[in-house]
C-alpha cells in the first residue's frame, strides 16, 4: 500500500496571515490524520514563513500524529529537530528568497555536514530521507551517505504534464530514479506540485512508496473538504 503524506505549510500560512493563532496546525493535523492520511508534513524553515517553532513541540508531542519534518541544514533548526523527535526527517535545500522549495539539495556540496546530521538522527531512531533531483548519481550520493530513503522532487514533470507538454524523458529519469534507489536499498517517496493527473501517473511505478503533497490537497480542500480529497489521492495510489 502506497502511503500519503500531508503537508500542512499552508494551513499556517493562512493563520499567519491575520497573525492570530487560527486555523491551528496542531488541530488541523489530528484532523488530517483522523482522515485517512498516513502521516504530516510540516517544513520548519528558517525564516519561519509558515510553520513556527510551537507548532512543531505540539505536533510532535501528539502520539497519535506521525509527523515527517523538513528542515534545512541550519544547526539551530536542527537543535529544534532533534528536541522534539519527530517520527521521520526530511532534509530539503532553503532558499531565503524563493516561493517554495525549488529543486533537490545539492549532496556533492553538502556531503560531509549531511552524513553527520544523518549519524545525528540515526542515534535517535529516526528516519531520514534527502530531497534530491531524479538523477542516478544523486540516488548514489545519498546511499553513501546513510540516508534511509529519497524523496525524488517532482516538480518539474508536475509543470511538464500541467503545461501539456511532453514528460517522456523526465518520467523515464524518475523511473530509473526508483528502480537505482530500490534496488540499493533505498526507500523512495514522491513530492512536490503533485496533482490527481501527475499522480496517478506516477503511481504506476511501484518503487514509490509514500507521496508527500501539500499545496494542492489544501486548495481542493476548500472545495470538496479535506476528507474526500484525502480519500481521492488514497484511491489514486491503490488502485
Amino acid at each position: 500500500m502506497k502511503r500519503l503524506g500531508v503537508n500542512i505549510d499552508h494551513v499556517a500560512t493562512v493563520r499567519n496571515a491575520r497573525g492570530s493563532s487560527h486555523p491551528d496546525p496542531a488541530t488541523i493535523a489530528k484532523h488530517v490524520m483522523e482522515c485517512g492520511a498516513n502521516s504530516i508534513t510540516i517544513h520548519l524553515r528558517e525564516d519561519r514563513r509558515h510553520i513556527r517553532d510551537l507548532d512543531v513541540v505540539k505536533i510532535c508531542k501528539n502520539k497519535k500524529i506521525l509527523t515527517n519534518l523538513e528542515i534545512s541544514l541550519n544547526e539551530d533548526v536542527l537543535k529544534i529537530a532533534l528536541r522534539n523527535k519527530p517520527n521521520f526527517i526530511c532534509i530539503v535545500p532553503e532558499n531565503r528568497k524563493e516561493v517554495t522549495t525549488e529543486g533537490g539539495i545539492n549532496l556533492s556540496i553538502n556531503s560531509k555536514k549531511i552524513q553527520k546530521i544523518i549519524k545525528r538522527f540515526k542515534i535517535k531512531k529516526i528516519r531520514t530521507s534527502l530531497f534530491i533531483d531524479p538523477k542516478l548519481k544523486d540516488v548514489k550520493i545519498a546511499k553513501e551517505l546513510g540516508a534511509d530513503c529519497v524523496e525524488l522532487h517532482t516538480g518539474k514533470i508536475s509543470d511538464l504534464i500541467k503545461n501539456k507538454k511532453n514528460y517522456t524523458y523526465e518520467y523515464k529519469k524518475i523511473k530509473k530514479c526508483c528502480e537505482f534507489a530500490k534496488k540499493i536499498g533505498l526507500e523512495v517517496h514522491a513530492g512536490h506540485g503533485l496533482d490527481y493527473k501527475t499522480s496517478t501517473i506516477l503511481s504506476k511505478l511501484k518503487e514509490i512508496e509514500e507521496f508527500n503533497i501539500g499545496h494542492f490537497i489544501i486548495g481542493e480542500s476548500i472545495i470538496h473538504g479535506i476528507k474526500n480529497t484525502i480519500k481521492k489521492f488514497k484511491k489514486i495510489f491503490n488502485t
